[in-house]
């Protein structure tokens, strides 16, 4: 019965303390809630447990139901009352205390029954502690299996009840989200009935609205018409009133437009007046009328005109007397100014064609006594042919060049020899500087050569004036570097020897592979051999020395020379491999007799100089001329022939006319049957052509010119 008291004062005690005033909540766990949420202090035991542990102290311990439900367990020796017992229950309580404190910390769900034992066994055992020993002693941690068995329960019923929480707590999530979600389709349904509503209304306003102002506007136009109505009928009342008023204002203001109208007129008649009277001046016979037009023409003109200002005049003499001038009046002056502008009009196209005629009857005078001279010289050239021709007949053919020819010939091979043994020293030098210097004025002088083609006139007017500057002894710049010929005394001889053998070599490699570039290389070298004559004549020399037949010159074979010898001096090449053949032999001569052929009739065009060309068609002449006095070659003679024609015959044609078509008769019927006699069945091929070609020549009378040539729109590019 004690127990039962004391039990009693201990619940009683711990309902009076803040730990025991906590308000409970059945939903707790549903909410996801620590059962402790609610209170906000710090849990203790109330003062009046201080009674009840000194009840405790005073009377001996029994075995309880609290005691044993505090330890976990009662030993047979409890019943004894002493101070160890007390000791042993402090110490139990305290090995107790971090229990209670774990679960303070575990926030799970318990019965408020086991909070309530739970503070029944700790409150009262920590007063007991107080009592018994007023200094804190060690804790020491002791559970019993039936303690560690009971925590374990309260953890595992935790657990389930914060499982049970969180499925409830996900479900009521679940249905909230698909009430949230329908109550929000709804939501949208109830705005967009409400928006098309709300749009109807608008539209039933506007159209209320367009019918109000459709209504008003009616009202509006039918009041205007009405205002209308009756302004008109007041306009009619008062114009009947002030008719004789308007018809006065009326009258007054047409005089005043016809005074305009007629001092306009008047002032432009007298405009007219002026530019009749200047025309007519220019009718009026001058120093250059006089010279371009005849009398009858002039008089005529200005009879026309001064008939024109009479008209004129008779008009402005009405005016005079204070009259203007009628529209009538303006139309016959107007008309007379037109007629004087055609009179002048047509007077000075008649001056312009008199002029042109004028011309042209000096161009033909000119032309007249260009053709006299011309018929003189061909007179002079026919006599010298006939007797050519005769001498031929008396002695027959010749086979070597005549001996103005030959003589020619050797001073231009010993022009090039002096030149050449001039040059010696600087061509096989051993000194360095002077190799180096030798080599850059030979690039200077022979790479411009190789670049000449027909591109453009600028890049060809560029190559010319690198080449004459040069040999002028201006410095050029060749490889990245300057050089003239003033660098060296024997510089001139060399780069002039150096060149004319570009020149030729040029012929003979670049014109016989491509035909047409036979005339940008020979109009360089015209230009050049102009303005520097000791190069032509190097040029020359080269070129007869590589094919004598440019002379023309057979050489005949001395006594005791080799046969490689002999054609070295045919202009054959000869080498390790022996002599070339025919067709590399023919190919070479006809690409320098087309170079040839081109020269003599090529001029630069930007040369200040007149007068004939250094070496011009006279000296193809005089080459066609002896080639035909002289016992034709097989297979050569015809090719060089045809070349030479193909290339030179259309200048030849122009200048020699008539002249030269008799003697492509001559050679056609007389030479080619030389030619014919001398040739092998297998080399009939040049000979063919050749007789086709005079054959096409004789019959229409013109050769064509050649192709490649250059013509004047070549210089503007």
């Amino acid at each position: 019965m004690a127990s039962k008291n004391l039990l009693r004062e201990t619940l009683q005690g711990l309902k009076m303390s803040k730990k025991g005033k906590i308000k409970f909540d059945p939903y707790w766990a549903e909410r996801g809630e620590h059962i402790l949420e609610g209170y906000k202090g710090d849990l203790g035991l109330s003062p009046n447990c201080a009674g009840v542990m000194d009840r405790l102290s005073s009377r001996p311990l029994k075995k309880s139901s609290f005691l044993c439900s505090s330890s976990g367990g009662c030993s047979p020796d409890s019943s004894a009352g002493s101070v160890s017992d007390i000791n042993t229950i402090n110490t139990t309580f305290s090995a107790a205390t971090p229990l209670k404190n774990k679960r303070r910390h575990l926030a799970s769900p318990l019965s408020c029954k086991a909070v309530s034992d739970e503070m029944n066994s700790e409150t009262p055992e920590a007063d007991v502690s107080k009592v018994s020993s007023p200094v804190s002693l060690p804790a020491i941690s002791l559970l019993s299996s039936k303690a560690m068995q009971t925590a374990g329960c309260i953890d595992r019923i935790e657990k389930k009840h914060q499982e049970k929480a969180k499925s409830a707590l996900r479900l009521r999530q679940e249905k909230l989200v698909v009430a949230v979600a329908d109550a929000a389709s709804e939501q949208l349904k109830r705005f967009e009935e409400l928006m098309e509503l709300k749009q109807k209304q608008e539209d039933q306003s506007m159209r209320d609205m367009r019918d109000r102002e459709t209504k008003e506007s009616m009202v509006r136009y039918e009041k205007l018409k009405e205002e209308q109505r009756h302004r008109m009928k007041n306009l009619n009342l008062s114009q009947k009133v002030a008719e004789p008023e308007q018809q006065q204002l009326w009258e007054a203001e047409l005089e005043r437009q016809t005074q305009v109208d007629g001092r306009e007129r008047l002032q432009n008649l007298h405009t007219i007046q002026v530019e009749i009277l200047q025309l007519n001046q220019l009718l009026k016979p001058s120093s250059q009328t006089k010279t371009d037009l005849p009398p009858t023409s002039i008089s005529s003109y200005s009879t026309r005109g001064n008939q024109l200002c009479s008209q004129v005049s008779v008009v402005v003499r009405k005016t005079a007397e204070g009259q203007f001038p009628s529209v009538e009046d303006m139309t016959m002056a107007e008309q007379a100014l037109h007629e004087m502008r055609a009179l002048i009009q047509l007077m000075q196209e008649e001056v312009v064609k008199a002029h042109e005629w004028k011309k042209e009857e000096q161009e033909q005078e000119e032309k007249r006594r260009k053709m006299a001279a011309l018929q003189a010289q061909q007179d002079v050239q026919k006599k010298a042919a006939q007797s050519a021709q005769q001498k031929a007949m008396k002695k027959g053919l010749q086979n070597t060049a005549e001996d103005s020819t030959l003589k020619w010939y050797k001073e231009l091979q010993q022009t090039a020899a002096q030149c050449a043994q001039a040059i010696e020293q600087l061509s096989t030098t051993k000194d360095a500087q002077t190799k180096k210097l030798k080599q850059e004025l030979q690039k200077a002088a022979t790479i411009p050569v190789s670049q000449i083609s027909s591109n453009s006139g600028s890049q060809l007017r560029e190559i010319f004036d690198k080449i004459d500057k040069l040999l002028s002894g201006g410095a050029v710049v060749s490889g990245g570097k300057s050089v003239s010929v003033s660098q060296h005394p024997q510089g001139l001889d060399f780069v002039s020897y150096k060149l004319a053998e570009k020149f030729v070599k040029q012929g003979e490699e670049e014109v016989a592979s491509h035909h047409e570039a036979a005339f940008p290389i020979a109009v360089v070298a015209s230009g050049i051999w102009e303005l520097h004559p000791r190069v032509g004549d190097l040029i020359l020399a080269c070129l007869h020395k590589k094919c004598p037949y440019a002379v023309p010159h057979y050489p005949p074979m001395k006594d005791g020379t080799p046969v490689e010898e002999y054609q070295k001096i045919l202009g054959y090449r000869v080498g390790e491999s022996g002599v070339e053949d025919q067709d590399s032999f023919l190919k070479r001569m006809s690409g320098m007799i087309r170079l040839y052929a081109a020269i003599i009739q090529m001029r630069w065009p930007y040369i200040s100089k007149q007068g004939s060309l250094p070496h011009g068609l006279n000296h193809g002449w005089r080459w066609l001329a002896q080639m035909l006095n002289m016992e034709p070659l097989a297979d050569i003679t015809a090719t060089l022939l045809l070349d030479f024609l193909e290339v030179c015959g259309n200048a030849l044609m122009k200048q020699y006319q008539g002249q030269f078509f008799k003697l492509m008769l001559y050679l056609k019927e007389e030479y080619l049957p030389r030619i014919e006699a001398v040739t092998s069945s297998g080399q009939m091929g040049s000979v063919s052509r050749l007789q086709e070609f005079l054959e096409t020549a004789l019959q229409n009378q013109q050769i064509s010119p050649p192709k490649g040539q250059l013509s004047s729109r070549f210089w503007r590019t």
